[in-house]
């Protein structure tokens, strides 16, 4: 990995709790994240690899590492945006996620983005 990213990757995530999904007398809690990735560099770069760690409200580390995001490994031209929306479940109404995606630009070289940190949460309704 290059110690200075060749290209910048802009991140912004969305995050929804799916009631309808969801049990929480089972402690199942389904959530919807929208990530939307954009290319604010002067290199074209492909998305290779997700690393996840989703950490619920009692602590528990769950990892998640693989090719690409729900089946493709987006390549981002300077100025090219990719959205998708893809989804977790917790064993709490309480969470978190953060992790990284590994790119590669067209001349070979190899950088990771960081994803902050986000909450999952489900929504409180106050009277």
């Amino acid at each position: 990995m290059s110690e200075t990213p060749p290209t910048e990757i802009h991140i912004e995530v969305e995050t929804r709790y799916l009631p309808e999904q969801s049990s929480p007398d089972a402690d199942h809690y389904v959530f919807a994240y929208q990530i939307s990735l954009e290319n604010r560099g002067p290199h074209t770069a492909q998305l290779l690899n997700r690393h996840w760690i989703i950490t619920d409200a009692e602590g528990r580390i769950q990892e998640v590492r693989g090719p690409g995001v729900v089946g493709e490994q987006p390549v981002l031209k300077p100025g090219e945006r990719f959205r998708y929306t893809s989804g977790t479940v917790l064993p709490t109404p309480v969470g978190s996620m953060h992790g990284s995606y590994e790119w590669v630009t067209e001349d070979g070289n190899h950088f990771e983005s960081p994803i902050p940190p986000f909450r999952l949460a489900v929504a409180t309704v106050f009277h």
